[in-house]
């Protein structure tokens, strides 16, 4: 259980408002964030939905099938708020900043999301000892990620050493860990005292070592601080 997490519920409107499906997702999400992936039955999840285990199996096949539902049903928002916003940005690092911005503003107004996705992520969606395939929402986010650094390399903004892929997972798994342990700090006392603006310090730092235009560097500064707080 994480340490501090309230009880699990699912809000009036969410229980009255979704089909038998979208409760059964909502109510695995606040059970695996409260409770743990392997720590929650498909019959606690049935019982918090106000549905039957037969239904939920009918609908998800088994809890691997739930947790790659919620990341699905999460990325695919995520993803269509990115490809909006970016659409109005000339600016690739612009497009970067936004990309980040969006999810890390989906974390925040989600506690079970933020839960999963930094816990739970896709890399380790498992089946017993099995890892199955990505799930399709996050390969569509990286394709995007991967898309505005083709057009700064293209630009010729990247430097000569640094590839495209490299510099996408570097600033991908950067921002991933450091939120994680900070995530940890915060439910188990995990030694990580620093604030996001100090995670976009860092950040920073990678572009202004990877990129080779100098103007843009500063920029990148804005990445998280406009919308978070410490």
């Amino acid at each position: 259980m994480v340490a501090g997490s309230p009880e699990a519920r699912l809000k009036p409107e969410t229980r009255h408002g979704l089909s038998s499906r979208e409760r059964s997702r909502e109510a695995a999400k606040s059970l695996f964030a409260q409770n743990g992936y392997e720590s929650t039955s498909l019959s606690e999840i049935a019982r918090l939905a106000g549905t039957s285990e037969s239904q939920v199996i009918h609908h998800f096949g088994d809890k691997a099938g739930l947790l790659k539902a919620i990341f699905e049903d999460a990325w695919e928002q995520i993803n269509r708020a990115i490809r909006l916003a970016i659409t109005k940005s000339p600016s690739s690092l612009d497009k970067l900043r936004l990309a980040f911005n969006i999810v890390l503003t989906s974390l925040e107004k989600d506690a079970g999301l933020d839960t999963l996705l930094l816990l739970h992520g896709p890399a380790r969606l498992r089946r017993g000892q099995h890892m199955i395939a990505l799930t399709h929402g996050y390969q569509e986010f990286i394709g995007i990620l991967d898309g505005i650094i083709k057009e700064i390399a293209d630009r010729g903004e990247l430097a000569e050493q640094i590839t495209p892929q490299a510099f996408r997972s570097g600033i991908v798994g950067l921002v991933e860990g450091m939120l994680r342990h900070q995530f940890l700090a915060r439910t188990c006392g995990f030694p990580a005292s620093y604030s996001e603006a100090d995670i976009w310090t860092l950040v920073s730092a990678l572009l202004s070592a990877c990129l080779r235009s100098e103007h843009d560097k500063p920029r990148i500064l804005s990445i998280g601080t406009e919308n978070r707080s410490d």
